[in-house]
């Protein structure tokens, strides 16, 4: 809804609600930057893609139409049919209204390579969805296949209102960067769901057992940030 409000007035925000009460806005416009405005550490890796490229929740399209430029095949997928609507309008060829968890209804064995910018590593949602769905991308990508993903180390913060949260998640079982979230527009509440953000010793132990590993992380290049990227190969047999 969100993105559909920007794409028609050029304003809007997104209201994301953790489960502890917690609100925060932010700047729709995001979404749509060009990559004038993205960091370097983001071109960088997304540079890496060749051939046919898996965008996992495209959003309005920003990586998709970038990637698209650059000669990739791009197939985007969201779970927002009005994401996907607004990203067929921005000029993505080839979107589709699809979750994360039906990514293997997809053709095996045909992308060199899947994206997950914009923090979309934390569509994973947890420690057990993670290493299922891997398998899955295991199975839709070619055996020199790559993922390209970003995240955030929920360590890397004083918050004391994120430190508490973290001590919550652990006593209840879950990841300390697990979080449960919903999106805010106006009155319209959309369904809670886990966005799981990882340091990088805690996405090793993820990845260990499912055919996937980590070839190289790509740091923010500042010491404050807490976001980075991991490019992810698949092991070879």
């Amino acid at each position: 809804m969100d993105l559909w409000e920007y794409h028609k007035t050029g304003e809007a925000y997104e209201i994301v609600e953790r489960d502890d009460g917690l609100l925060d806005a932010y700047p729709v416009e995001r979404y749509f930057n060009g990559p004038e405005k993205w960091p370097g550490t983001g071109i960088k890796a997304l540079n890496l893609a060749r051939g046919r490229v898996l965008d996992v929740g495209c959003g309005a399209g920003r990586i998709a139409l970038y990637l698209q430029k650059r000669g990739c095949k791009v197939t985007g997928v969201d779970i927002s049919p009005l994401a996907v609507k607004v990203c067929k309008l921005r000029g993505v060829k080839d979107c589709r209204v699809l979750t994360i968890e039906d990514i293997d209804k997809l053709k095996p064995g045909n992308f060199d390579a899947i994206v997950m910018m914009g923090h979309n590593f934390g569509l994973f949602g947890s420690f057990n969805k993670a290493r299922r769905l891997l398998g899955k991308m295991h199975k839709i990508t070619f055996p020199e296949a790559m993922i390209i993903a970003e995240t955030n180390d929920p360590y890397k913060t004083g918050n004391p209102d994120h430190l508490s949260y973290h001590e919550r998640n652990l006593k209840l079982g879950r990841m300390a960067g697990q979080i449960r979230i919903r999106i805010r527009h106006q009155k319209i509440k959309g369904p809670w769901f886990d966005y799981l953000f990882v340091s990088k010793s805690e996405m090793q132990k993820i990845l260990k057992g499912t055919g996937w590993k980590v070839d190289k992380f790509i740091d923010s290049g500042s010491f404050r940030s807490s976001t980075y990227i991991a490019i992810i190969k698949k092991e070879k047999r």
